[in-house]
């Protein structure tokens, strides 16, 4: 391990959280600072698990350039964002664009000053929306999949890879994202800042504080054990638009192998998610969601479309797998499995936050 001392942004955040922990526990000598505003509804529950591995967390904002000066860092991974693809749709845009490109131009300015390398936690988020779905698809009992062949470039069976196409509108949420990424190449490119962006897919897990428009297996699943309703929205309201998903821990298994060899993954992007195998529609996440809690709840029907929506997002892996050989170690059923047992542990904890 070449760094002693590694900042965190959106620290007690879901994924900030997590890898903050899994740092601890494989490189317990080094200094790792969780920096985070706690404005997210059930980050607060974090911080009795940073203190229990010996993360130092800091009450700050990045909004804030004061709040980023932190002492010594020499890796900062940023992981803060409003993460909402809503956001800028049903509120204002000013705290999105606010913490999303002007926060990542402060921790990037901070990395720049103190020489720090940086592992930015994009989003898949970040192609356009239109163009997405323009992909032929083809309408399974339970799913849509897409075709074999497509009439977009990046595109195919497998998937969406790096070099699907760009233009077009994406959502401010991605567009914020798309914006803090350019930034930061400039910054790679002028000041010799070693960065990798990391297009991630739907991360889930367990400590996701799941809402109805971000962190859909927690919801899902909470909603199942708590024994509320639920709706399939757009496309017809028949609950077949899928997704792949990413357990937290192989995100930290990506952070970790590039932290370790970064010179090696420098000025790259790469979209990195479940992929095919672990893709599944919201039927589908309903009847596992059936299978693992015995629960059945109301499912209403809304056919149009939110702002946002896509039918169909499955990540092409092929890139990191070629140059790493890595693949998702965890499937989508065990992925779920464990947020069942979390949220039976703890309860009376997240039944005012998820239920």
């Amino acid at each position: 391990m070449i760094y002693k001392n590694i900042l965190v942004t959106g620290g007690a955040g879901f994924v900030g959280s997590n890898l903050c922990i899994k740092l601890k526990q494989h490189y317990s000598s080094i200094n790792v600072i969780a920096l985070d505003n706690l404005l997210r509804r059930g980050s607060e529950l974090n911080l009795s698990r940073l203190k229990k591995y010996d993360v130092k967390f800091i009450h700050g904002d990045v909004r804030n350039k004061e709040d980023l000066e932190v002492g010594k860092i020499d890796l900062l991974i940023e992981c803060s964002a409003e993460p909402s693809v809503m956001a800028g749709v049903t509120s204002t845009p000013e705290y999105l664009l606010n913490t999303n490109l002007i926060g990542a131009l402060n921790c990037f300015e901070v990395a720049r000053k103190k020489d720090a390398d940086v592992i930015f936690l994009s989003t898949s988020r970040v192609y356009p929306i239109k163009t997405i779905n323009k992909l032929t698809t083809i309408e399974e009992e339970t799913r849509f999949s897409l075709a074999e062949e497509q009439p977009i470039i990046g595109a195919s069976k497998e998937g969406i890879s790096e070099q699907f196409p760009m233009d077009g509108a994406r959502s401010l949420y991605g567009g914020t994202k798309l914006a803090a990424e350019l930034i930061l190449r400039e910054y790679a490119e002028n000041y010799g800042i070693k960065a990798v962006i990391n297009r991630f897919g739907l991360i889930s897990g367990p400590w996701q504080m799941g809402k109805i428009d971000q962190g859909v297996l927690v919801l899902w699943m909470a909603r199942h054990v708590f024994k509320n309703p639920l709706s399939y929205i757009g496309f017809k309201g028949n609950g077949k638009q899928v997704r792949d998903v990413i357990h937290v821990d192989d995100v930290f298994d990506i952070v970790n192998m590039q932290m370790n060899k970064l010179h090696l993954f420098n000025k790259h992007i790469y979209n990195i998610g479940g992929g095919r195998k672990n893709s599944l529609s919201l039927v589908e996440l309903t009847e596992v969601c059936q299978q693992i809690t015995g629960e059945k709840v109301t499912i209403g029907t809304v056919k149009e479309n939110r702002p946002g929506d896509v039918k169909i997002y499955i990540t092409d892996n092929t890139k990191i797998f070629e140059q790493t050989g890595w693949k998702p170690k965890k499937r989508v059923k065990q992925t779920l499995n464990e947020i069942h047992k979390w949220i039976i542990k703890n309860k009376e904890y997240l039944k005012p936050i998820l239920q």
